[in-house]
């Protein structure tokens, strides 16, 4: 039998022809993009081999194409880009369909960024730039790696928000262990944030720390702000730790 088909069964092309994209498995999907196996491992056994040795598939679509060279041999350039490339579209469209949301409590930001945030395995940090009426106008992605080696200064924040003219903001980061718990770097951060916010009038209305869902805790962020970001808060609020 040829390396590229499933031992048996019906092709996943087939299968998607006859009763829609949401009837194939992960490994199906996978297959699709693959299109053919390796010596010795048909597509099916190869999507499912690359899934088990990621971890799961959020952790396979975290990675580069030469990440997922390393990760199983005899995978290819033109694999391995294919793969990447679709898991990319699949994040992009997540992202433009959110494009003109509007951010009321913390769990918008979480549902806003957690899509995106949740595949890095380093520390990303994020402003969320809002008008007057808390509509999104733009994400700024700030830099990467952990907030004490990062060096972030305030003056990169309001640097953009100067820019897109935005009435307020919201700095958000990842934790990429999934406990959203703040560490002091946090609390120091949204500290020197606020005060310059306060300096420059424009307010930081929220910093949160984006995690992932556990049993042990009741929320998948954590927010130095409290539940809704109501109008007397945009005006009123100050931080305290």
């Amino acid at each position: 039998m040829s390396p590229s088909l499933p031992a048996t069964g019906p092709l996943p092309r087939e299968k998607l022809a006859a009763s829609g994209r949401a009837a194939l498995s992960d490994e199906e999907l996978i297959a699709l993009f693959l299109r053919t196996g390796i010596p010795g491992c048909n597509v099916m056994e190869l999507s499912r081999d690359l899934i088990r040795k990621a971890g799961s598939l959020a952790n396979l679509g975290r990675m580069e194409a030469d990440d997922l060279q390393s990760l199983c041999k005899g995978i290819g350039i033109a694999k391995a880009a294919t793969l990447t490339a679709a898991f990319e579209l699949g994040r992009r469209a997540i992202q433009e369909e959110k494009a003109q949301v509007s951010i009321n409590t913390a769990q918008d930001v979480y549902d806003y960024l957690a899509p995106e945030m949740l595949w890095h395995v380093q520390e990303h940090i994020v402003v969320l730039l809002l008008d007057i009426r808390k509509k999104l106008i733009r994400k700024v992605d700030l830099t990467i790696g952990s907030l004490t080696a990062s060096l972030i200064h305030p003056r990169d924040i309001f640097r953009a928000a100067i820019k897109h003219n935005a009435h307020c903001f919201i700095l958000a980061h990842n934790h990429p262990s999934g406990d959203p718990s703040p560490s002091e770097a946090d609390r120091l951060l949204t500290d020197s944030v606020e005060k310059a916010g306060k300096f420059m009038h424009i307010r930081m209305i929220d910093h949160v720390v984006i995690g992932t869902a556990s049993a042990t805790r009741d929320q998948p962020y954590y927010s130095f702000r409290p539940p809704s970001f109501t109008a007397g808060e945009l005006a009123d609020a100050v931080y305290t730790v």
